[in-house]
């Protein structure tokens, strides 16, 4: 008989709308009605190494339809577990937990290595007989997944509540600053995205007019730490007063790099920060106007923040999940669903898919052509192109007592067929 059961599994850091691909995914599916069981790998492929699968077809539909609020990934957890080349038990121990299950479709949602990782096991799993229709499902608050001229992916789930929010806190920002300024002349805020610009430059929506004094530091555009205090004390003695962005990737020399699994450095997790360092230099070289220097330094909060989630990219989310169901419903495994932009004036998107191979382990940069001349801020064309992305409206969160009502799944796992195992990257030398 043809295996006919579904796993989804989530990887690496979420977004405030992963939630709702997911439940694209499970309400999709349980519609089509042409998957006997869905299954969601408990935080990721480590789930599936564990052979830990929740049994998503058992939830009830309102948990499910819950899942539209809830942000982050705790609704089935979410992994940075990297499967190496080097690591063939932990392929076979997928292809074996998969065909022990009857699995014969598996969704992966992710960034670049998630896509890799999806086209490897279902490479392994047709050498070994099983015919598993593997499906990538972008996400990622980094909007690095794709090519520099966005005919593969336009934008990824995740980056247009990750840019609202960035709007918002600028904004806020802007208005302590204006009536600080005599005492906190100077606000230095980090930004997430490794060494990729999209996340800092959003903050450039919250003025797009550009009539406050905002610098914009991507790490794609590197300048001496004299430099931007130049750039800095210039702003102060024309508004006496200055906001800067920077990325947590800008060069300002060693923050004593820390790796996550999967080699991607972690900005959150080093001895230091780049805008703490960029505040330290400012007000040890001294500002021409009196107070000094501070800095914001947001947290995983980017990335999980409901409240200023976009209710575009709510929608795209839950599209781009569903479309990714029926590509795999179609037979159409080694694809990555997308989110196309079609031209014209008018923002409008379709959804279409990429070859997994294309997106695997590929990192977008920001165009170079984005960077305004002066290298410290952006120009008008990023903002046509994030503008849309963020929407017009705030998102309506239910409320229990004055909290958000958050989807809580039952736990209710399929029933374990092999022995017990250890993945190999956990195992002590």
């Amino acid at each position: 008989m043809a295996a006919r059961n579904l796993v989804v599994a989530q990887s690496g850091g979420p977004t405030p709308v992963i939630n709702n691909t997911l439940r694209g995914i499970i309400e999709t599916a349980r519609e089509l009605g042409c998957f006997d069981r869905i299954y969601g790998g408990r935080h990721g492929i480590e789930g599936v190494l564990k052979e830990e699968l929740l049994d998503l077809g058992a939830q009830s539909p309102e948990e499910v339809a819950l899942l539209r609020y809830t942000p982050a990934a705790g609704s089935i957890g979410t992994c940075r577990y990297k499967l190496r080349p080097e690591q063939q038990e932990d392929f076979q121990r997928v292809v074996d937990v998969f065909k022990a299950h009857q699995v014969g479709y598996f969704l992966y949602i992710g960034g670049n290595d998630s896509m890799d990782t999806a086209h490897k096991i279902a490479r392994l799993a047709h050498e070994q007989g099983l015919d598993l229709v593997a499906v990538g499902v972008p996400k990622t608050i980094d909007n690095d997944v794709g090519d520099s001229r966005f005919e593969l992916v336009d934008h990824t789930p995740g980056y247009g509540s990750t840019a609202k929010y960035w709007m918002h806190m600028v904004q806020f920002a802007n208005e302590e600053n204006r009536g600080s300024a005599p005492a906190d002349p100077v606000l230095v805020m980090q930004a997430m995205g490794r060494r990729i610009g999209f996340i800092p430059a959003a903050a450039r929506l919250a003025d797009p007019q550009r009539q406050w004094p905002l610098l914009i530091l991507l790490a794609e555009r590197p300048f001496q730490l004299e430099q931007v205090a130049d750039a800095v004390n210039d702003l102060l003695r024309r508004h006496g007063r200055a906001m800067v962005v920077i990325s947590e990737g800008f060069d300002v020399g060693s923050l004593g790099e820390v790796k996550d699994a999967f080699g991607h450095t972690s900005f959150g997790s080093t001895r230091v920060t780049a805008a703490q360092t960029l505040v330290n230099f400012l007000n040890q070289r001294g500002l021409p106007v009196k107070g000094a220097a501070r800095s914001n330094i947001p947290g995983t909060d980017q990335r999980h923040s409901m409240a200023y989630a976009s209710t575009v990219d709510l929608e795209e989310a839950y599209r781009v999940g569903q479309h990714a169901v029926l590509l795999a419903a179609e037979g159409q495994g080694g694809y990555m669903a997308t989110i196309l932009r079609e031209p014209g004036p008018v923002y409008r998107v379709r959804y279409d898919k990429v070859p997994l191979e294309q997106v695997a382990g590929a990192d977008r940069q920001f165009p170079v052509e984005w960077i305004a001349e002066s290298g410290m801020d952006v120009t008008d064309e990023f903002l046509r192109y994030a503008e849309p992305l963020v929407g017009e409206e705030m998102v309506s969160l239910p409320l229990v007592g004055g909290r958000v009502r958050l989807t809580r799944f039952e736990p209710v796992y399929a029933r374990k067929q092999l022995p017990d195992y250890v993945p190999q990257a956990d195992r002590k030398q």
